[in-house]
């Protein structure tokens, strides 16, 4: 009799271990955070790519109007999941998803061509201590926005991407509120969740040598593909690669 009780107890038990573990694999959920002077629709190519391969993608249309506005915006659409998500972050996305992954939905990050902060760091800092090789961001006339200078976004943020779509980037993009790059992230969510960082090696916006130092620091994996800031654009195949690997890896 009690060998009985003790078998079917193992059979139960590995049966209920079996089914976690292969719950627990199962991350179907990308949620992305564009960065600034841009929006969701720009990553339409790559959420297309995951889409055909089985994932449910989210894009966060933050106002970018400060962090903590950005961060509740993120953690909208985190609610919004049904299980656990991967959280995608691009340029200062990356600030934002270093805030919002704290949120329990969050199994890992991946930092594309972003922003990877410690406690205490900011936008500005950041960008300080490695300045890109350029910098057209200007100021709207009351001095309370930024935006990058349409003349120059083709080659500063887009250049591998046709011209005529870099074009509409530039007339579409997102204004950021100054504040935005002055503000500070608490306890980054990459110190207690898996992180994935994509660097750009020909970035001109973000300087791909701070790309590198920053997934160094945070223990992420990193990958290192030949493209502009907008590689998410204009190689989104290689991203969308990334981002599957991170949320097969994160979810074991």
């Amino acid at each position: 009799m009690n060998r009985r009780i003790i078998s079917t107890f193992a059979i139960a038990f590995a049966t209920s271990a079996i089914a976690f573990a292969a719950q627990s694999a199962e991350i179907k959920n990308i949620v992305i955070v564009h960065g600034a002077f841009a929006d969701g629709s720009s990553w339409r190519k790559a959420t297309e790519i995951l889409e055909r391969r089985g994932f449910h993608v989210t894009v966060v249309q933050e106002p970018l109007s400060s962090l903590a506005d950005d961060v509740a915006a993120t953690k909208r659409v985190l609610d919004l999941q049904d299980g656990p998500a991967l959280l995608v972050g691009h340029s200062y996305g990356g600030m934002v998803i270093t805030e919002a992954g704290n949120d329990p939905h969050v199994e890992g990050l991946v930092y594309v061509a972003a922003f990877q902060p410690d406690k205490g760091e900011n936008v500005g800092t950041l960008a300080g201590s490695k300045p890109p090789a350029s910098n057209s961001i200007k100021e709207t006339k009351d001095a309370k926005y930024l935006y990058l200078d349409p003349s120059a976004f083709h080659a500063d943020f887009a250049a591998d991407v046709p011209k005529a779509d870099a074009a509409f980037l530039a007339q579409s993009q997102v204004f950021a509120a100054k504040e935005v790059f002055g503000a500070t992230v608490g306890d980054p969510a990459w110190r207690s969740k898996k992180s994935w960082s994509i660097v750009a090696t020909e970035d001109r916006a973000i300087n791909p040598e701070l790309e590198r130092t920053m997934a160094k620091r945070a223990g992420s994996a990193a990958t290192e593909i030949k493209a502009s800031h907008a590689v998410f654009a204009s190689q989104p195949k290689k991203v969308a690669d990334v981002i599957e690997k991170a949320a097969k890896e994160a979810g074991k």
